[in-house]
């Protein structure tokens, strides 16, 4: 049984058709895939959503299928990237109605691919409790059946889950709710009501991610206004038209910034080689330390060297000019030295500061910055965004690109640590899976027509006066009053305040387990559920973003080594396996 059958239960079931050819004799078996929503889209991903919601990975950048780049056991079955299958243009950031019309077709193509005598049975309910002993069927009850459905095997595959709120956020809730204000808590935008934010009034917005982008736009294209110019156009610019129904929104964050736009332009020439400094060897020798290992002391150094060895290898091969060193001189130099000595490696063969990489200023760029007024803040915003939407889309500065090759490796080779804090996952996705360069331009336009104020970095809230206050030290002194709040950002997925009913009785009869971050702990192996002793369940699996296996994205990259794709593969090859053995053992 598969519980959930979004774009992860729909990979899950290609690897299983994939695989069953040579792991599975038997006369064939049921899979019952549970998931309220339809096949292959799943919540997110549904069709029923706005269609001014995008990817946000051009078209060309999606793909379902494994390539030979993904490191597994089991075969390679090839297929159409997004763009392919919907004939568009690569680099087009299609709507997600059509992404969710794709993954249909993977599933449905899954589905087809599957041997004789394996069907697909799908149960349009909530799952709401899985029991049964470890040596034995499992019982899943499903919303409004007396009865449970038997299965030799369970597979969690529940992607982003809704949480409780926060003790902070619970006490803004309720003074809301007190005060007549409105309190909108981290959700998936496309299922917040948003009536309840009245046209020309102030809206505070804590986050300013993905999900932030996704209530901009609910909030304005959404709600009748327009855009003139082309925000594709990376020289023109971009001017907003209110519609007059808009409220005017006040957004700030822990960085204060907005994520880094996508990059605009295509790898020419040579990718770094990587893994360089940071691989299987590095990884396999973290994981046999006595005593564990800490992220912050043992990992980060290994990690900062190796983006900056990504960095600078694109930056020295395909921008030799910029230098004042040749590459084989300066890798030999940076492989042999500490971080402090490295830095004045770089300072020496690399003249302009613009060209070096210093990740603590990325991460956090207006860390230190003080301005007078908000009117002055909102002018060097607007220059920020503006100065990284032209880096982004300007070739000279590749070796940008270098360090998006460099998290993803990074990133391949940390889900073998299992659960390493949160701030990475931030930190990755702010810097590798920002926004569409587009929806940055017109994030400016929105800014110039007074629809957008920013509010600065470590953004406070209060309540206190019959409003919500928001305040910043990015602008001393200031601060804004609103009757409206949105948490703009996805729940988090802890396993103490997560509200799926199976899920969190599962927890609190120690039938899962949590890591440090609230995540459900699993086998690296093939995402076997792990006990309080750390023993792998025989017969539960877990695959997804709230468990400590979790992948970068919600897609993968073609030819970019789909840590998302060897999970898949490694469970869909222990679950025939095993089956293939029950079967085996029935006959016998």
């Amino acid at each position: 049984m598969i519980v959930g059958a979004g774009p992860r239960g729909t990979g899950l079931i290609e690897r299983l058709a994939a695989n069953a050819g040579e792991l599975y004799g038997g006369v064939g078996f049921d899979i019952h895939l549970v998931d309220p929503h339809a096949p292959g889209a799943g919540r997110i991903w549904r069709s029923d959503q706005s269609s001014l919601l995008w990817m946000n990975s051009q078209a060309e950048d999606i793909t379902m299928f494994t390539d030979e780049t993904v490191r597994m056991e089991g075969p390679v079955r090839e297929g159409p990237t997004l763009h392919e299958w919907a004939g568009l243009d690569g680099r087009v950031f299609s709507d997600r109605r059509t992404q969710g019309e794709y993954l249909r077709w993977v599933h449905e193509s899954a589905v087809a691919d599957l041997p004789e005598g394996v069907t697909v049975h799908h149960h349009p309910l909530r799952a709401l409790r899985v029991s049964g002993p470890r040596e034995g069927r499992q019982q899943v009850w499903l919303e409004g059946r007396p009865r449970p459905l038997l299965a030799d095997l369970v597979v969690l595959a529940l992607g982003h889950l809704d949480a409780e709120l926060k003790d902070e956020q619970r006490e803004l809730a309720e003074y809301a709710r007190a005060h007549g204000l409105v309190h909108l808590p981290p959700d998936f935008t496309a299922d917040s009501d948003l009536s309840s934010l009245a046209l020309g009034e102030p809206v505070l917005v804590r986050g300013f991610g993905l999900a932030f982008v996704d209530l901009m736009v609910l909030l304005t294209e959404g709600r009748g206004g327009r855009y003139e110019g082309d925000a594709a156009d990376t020289d023109g610019e971009v001017t907003y038209h209110p519609s007059g129904r808009e409220p005017v929104l006040y957004v700030g964050s822990r960085r204060g910034v907005p994520y880094h736009s996508k990059i605009g332009y295509e790898l020419e020439g040579e990718r770094p080689p990587l893994p360089r400094f940071f691989g299987p060897a590095e990884v396999d020798e973290l994981l046999h330390r006595v005593g564990g290992f800490d992220f912050r002391r043992d990992v980060w150094p290994l990690v900062e060297k190796e983006l900056g060895f990504a960095h600078y290898h694109r930056l020295f091969t395909a921008h030799p000019e910029r230098t004042a060193m040749a590459w084989a001189d300066f890798e030999e130099k940076y492989a042999a030295m500490d971080a402090g000595e490295r830095a004045v490696l770089v300072a020496s063969a690399v003249p302009d500061a613009a060209d070096r990489l210093d990740l603590a200023a990325l991460d956090r760029p207006l860390e230190g910055v003080r301005y007078g007024s908000y009117e002055e803040f909102q002018d060097g915003l607007r220059g920020y965004v503006a100065a990284d939407l032209s880096r982004r889309h300007d070739r000279s500065f590749s070796a940008d690109l270098g360090i998006f090759f460099g998290l993803l490796s990074v990133y391949g080779q940390l889900i073998r640590l299992g659960d390493v804090g949160s701030w990475w996952h931030g930190f990755f996705s702010y810097l590798a899976s920002g926004p569409p360069g587009p929806r940055l331009r017109q994030m400016l336009a929105l800014s110039r027509a007074g629809v957008l104020h920013f509010v600065g970095a470590d953004m406070g809230v209060t309540a206190e006066g019959g409003v919500f206050r928001a305040s910043s030290a990015t602008v001393p002194g200031e601060s804004v009053e609103a009757r409206a709040l949105v948490e703009a950002r996805l729940p988090e997925p802890t396993l103490a305040r997560v509200r799926d009913g199976m899920l969190r009785e599962l927890y609190e009869d120690g039938g899962v387990v949590e890591t440090a971050e609230g995540l459900v702990a699993v086998d690296a192996a093939d995402g076997r559920v792990l006990d309080r002793s750390g023993r792998p369940h025989p017969r539960r699996f877990a695959l997804g973003p709230y468990t400590n296996s979790r992948t970068p994205g919600a897609f993968t990259r073609p030819r970019t080594g789909g840590p998302a794709f060897r999970q898949n593969d490694a469970t869909a090859r222990a679950v025939l396996a095993f089956l293939c053995d029950l079967g085996c053992r029935a006959a016998a």
